[in-house]
């Protein structure tokens, strides 16, 4: 059996199993993804690999936990960005990856800033199965008390994404909806799935289902996404803070039109996983 070094962090609870794959490079199985993801076992919501880039600080490729690879993930740029910063004593790193190029600089101690890049309302990349309004996809989610409501804000910041917004999002099973729209025939590449309530005009309240994860503690693009979608309605400035169990993401989305995502990092811990 292989011993593996790896590291362990998070953003609000959203983890990380990291590989450096700079010096020793090697790939996992989409099983053995599975095995290391599963909460019986070490447990995390994304697996993160680094690699070696020519022109960035790093390139990433992310994996959700049911071993599928995805193109983005906010929390999880954010928590390689520290290390890559604690690593080099800089305050500021550019990453690849597969939704495009991130930039990000150390805001604050164990605070890091980073530009998620510009959110996309085309329905033919987000992407929606076909042409309809992105602001209400009229999709039907029932209240714990059996309550219908419809609605459904879609975009896509590097991975596509749904959001309703609700009263109380206490109101509603995530772990029963979260599934079905995930899975929903308007995403012919899935989506994630937020539950928002607006508070006031700098704060929104959210329940988020991962795509590929489940329901997660936090999530950095689904933040982003949340930020944009109560800004664009008019229930937001450009500028809120997202609130999940462990704490808030500030999302400011800027007149550029590029989103800046702001929050804190655990510290780095090593681990040995056996493979």
């Amino acid at each position: 059996m292989d011993k593996l070094k790896a590291y362990k962090m998070d953003g609000l609870g959203n983890d990380f199993i990291i590989f450096d794959n700079r010096k020793d490079s090697f790939s996992l199985t989409k099983d053995q993804i599975i095995k290391i993801s599963d909460r019986k076992n070490i447990g995390c919501d994304q697996v993160i690999f680094i690699e070696k880039d020519k022109v960035n600080d790093a390139s990433l490729k992310f994996y959700n936990s049911d071993g599928g690879e995805t193109s983005a993930c906010g929390n999880g740029s954010r928590c390689v960005a520290y290390f890559l910063m604690e690593e080099n004593n800089k305050k500021d790193v550019s990453l690849y990856t597969k939704s495009g190029i991130l930039h990000s600089n150390l805001s604050g101690k164990n605070s890091v800033t980073i530009n998620m890049r510009q959110p996309n309302f085309k329905w033919e990349k987000i992407p929606l199965s076909k042409e309809m309004d992105n602001k209400n996809l009229n999709i039907k989610i029932n209240k714990k008390n059996g309550e219908e409501i419809s609605g459904g804000f879609s975009l896509n910041v590097g991975n596509p994404h749904i959001i309703f917004f609700v009263e109380d999002i206490n109101n509603f099973n995530l772990e029963e909806i979260g599934p079905k729209i995930e899975n929903h025939k308007y995403f012919p590449q899935r989506c994630n799935v937020t539950i928002a309530n607006v508070k006031n005009k700098n704060l929104i309240r959210v329940k988020v289902w991962e795509r590929g994860a489940g329901l997660t503690k936090a999530c950095g693009t689904a933040a982003c996404a949340t930020g944009v979608a109560g800004a664009t309605l008019k229930l937001t400035d450009r500028e809120t803070n997202i609130e999940f169990h462990k704490g808030s993401l500030n999302i400011n989305w800027h007149k550029d039109n590029n989103i800046y995502m702001t929050g804190i990092v655990s510290d780095i811990k090593k681990i040995n996983i056996n493979i």
